[in-house]
């Protein structure tokens, strides 16, 4: 039986503000007059289990279905040896006016069942609602949404309770049948049992150990077999490689109609899954030139993003790394990627830092992609060691010129991200829908933050490309202007532990669309026509699936 995906339509939203009146963004914490009030607790009692400093991510949801972005953030827990309180996970509900209400308690999520990572929201049984995976250290979660704001775990039956230490995850529908397939990224072959002391003996500096002092987890492939279940495929896909995953996201970098798969690895070469089109996969990074930098080594992979920041119709990938290794650019064209960070003016500014959370999205608007980067390093003394490096660390934006150049916007105009913390997890969204990107920000050991954008809005096209109810993962909205094309692809998973807003956001800058379509996961193109209103669009939904698969 194949899955049937019916009376899709969507509206265009061209959003009112002046052509071209872009402005340097400007970020202002609004946490508090939120109503967010989470703090992520690492549990570490000085032992120095390398976890404690690797987490933790969060997800942007629309969970019960009202247009509006919510939220939820990770908790990881307590360690071995920890003496206090961690509090569980948080769900927040956005109200509409521009405060969240904390729904945590009656949801069915708060409860901590391992140390919490990442997550990952998409609509995993195709019932419309969104559903959550829950990456952590132990047992992963999978937690169906039943609607009504509860969600229940469904992890043994779905057959996805991976028991590794993971990050990341991404859904994506890997073999085209219409249903989430599920990848998820593993680190490091740790236990607590397996623990080992790596301070420094000369000064007896205490200190977290590298990774390469544990083999590498081996990532797994579910595939989604319809109904809320799943299979292991991690071999028969093609996923044979190991590597120490931090990061991943899908895409389509070869333009063939198909998603293939892109994992950001810690001190081990990266990963580029090539996808045949039937959801077989063969890795081909080093062939492709985004195994490793410029100097052929491999580099300390932690988040990723892709997009086209250069304009050519081709995604590009940005890797984020450890201090003093620059995070990589890896530009995309039809043989494959050039190493682009140094022509890109990002390598002197990412050398002094240790990147985790990254976003590639336009923050002003003015039609070009944009690059945002959270910051820490991972050695809260990492300064005895290094006296020009530091454990708290400033955000940085890094606004594009429309041709894959960046400049770094100076702290003062950045606002409160650019106060130093220990960054993680980095999660767009629009959660007050005023076209103007705003932030997510997980913070090691710290409150997350939410940073409302400040900066003019700008026009803007908004769309909300739901299948059935729930966002559409892998649509593609294409809008073509006299200057060129733009696009924005719809993923379940990206950055660093984390799954931002689904919705796609495309800035105009002085630009007029001249034509605006919808390419639909199934390969359908849709043309959609434009409305001036200053919300995202609203996008009929569909029957429910009858559960079966092709």
């Amino acid at each position: 039986m194949s899955r049937t995906v019916l009376g899709l339509a969507a509206l265009l939203v061209v959003a009112a503000g002046a052509a071209g009146a872009t402005e340097r963004p400007r970020f202002v914490d609004v946490t508090e007059a939120a109503g967010i009030d989470f703090v992520h607790v690492h549990g570490g009692s000085g032992k120095r289990y390398l976890p404690e400093t690797m987490g933790a991510g969060g997800a942007v949801l629309d969970f019960d279905g009202d247009g509006r972005m919510d939220l939820f953030l990770v908790q990881s827990g307590p360690l071995p040896g920890f003496q206090g309180e961690s509090g569980g996970h948080a769900l927040y509900r956005n109200l509409g006016d521009g405060r969240f209400a904390d729904v945590s308690a009656e949801s069915g999520l708060q409860a901590r069942t391992g140390y919490g990572q990442g997550a990952v929201a998409g609509d995993v049984d195709g019932d419309g609602r969104v559903d959550l995976y829950l990456t952590q250290l132990g047992q992963n979660r999978l937690y169906r949404n039943l609607g009504g704001g509860r969600f229940e775990d469904i992890t043994g039956r779905a057959g996805v309770g991976d028991p590794a230490w993971s990050s990341s995850a991404v859904l994506f529908d890997a073999d085209g049948d219409g249903w989430l397939d599920l990848y998820v990224v593993n680190y490091l072959q740790f236990t607590p049992e397996t623990h080992r002391d790596c301070s420094q003996r000369s000064s007896g500096l205490g200190l977290y150990c590298h990774p390469d002092a544990y083999p590498p987890a081996r990532d797994r492939y579910y595939r989604n077999l319809g109904g809320g279940r799943f299979e292991d495929a991690t071999e028969r896909a093609g996923f044979l490689s190991a590597g120490k995953g931090l990061g991943a996201i899908a895409l389509d970098f070869d333009r063939d109609g198909d998603l293939d798969l892109y994992v950001a690895n810690d001190s081990t070469p990266n990963f580029l899954y090539v996808n045949d089109g039937q959801g077989r996969f063969e890795e081909q990074g080093l062939l492709l030139g985004v195994a490793y930098n410029e100097d052929g080594r491999s580099e300390a992979g932690m988040g990723v993003d892709a997009g086209d920041v250069d304009g050519d119709g081709f995604e590009d990938l940005i890797v984020t790394n450890l201090s003093l290794e620059a995070n990589a650019l890896y530009l995309g064209g039809a043989q494959g990627f050039r190493y682009g960070t140094r022509t890109a003016g990002l390598f002197g500014p990412s050398f002094p830092v240790l990147g985790f959370g990254v976003a590639l999205a336009d923050f002003d608007n003015d039609a070009d992609l944009d690059l945002f980067v959270v910051n820490g390093d991972v050695q809260d003394n990492i300064a005895a060691l290094n006296d020009a490096l530091s454990y708290r660390q400033p955000a940085q934006l890094f606004l594009n010129d429309g041709r894959g150049r960046f400049s770094e916007a100076p702290s003062a105009a950045l606002g409160d991200p650019a106060v130093p913390r220990v960054g993680r997890a980095l999660l767009p969204i629009d959660f007050d829908d005023d076209g103007r990107l705003d932030l997510l920000v997980t913070y090691s050991n710290d409150r997350a933050r939410l940073y409302r954008n400040q900066g003019e809005a700008g026009a803007w096209l908004g769309v909300a490309a739901l299948a059935c109810g729930a966002p559409a993962v892998g649509a593609e909205l294409e809008v073509e202007t006299a200057n060129g094309t733009l696009r924005r692809a719809l993923r379940a998973g990206s950055g660093y532990q984390g799954s931002a807003d689904p919705r796609l956001h495309i800035g105009l800058g002085g630009q007029r669309p001249a034509r605006v379509r919808l390419r639909w996961p199934d390969g359908r193109i849709e043309a959609l026509a434009g409305r001036e209103r200053e919300a995202y669009a609203v996008v009929k939904a569909c029957p429910r699936p009858d559960g079966g698969r092709k």
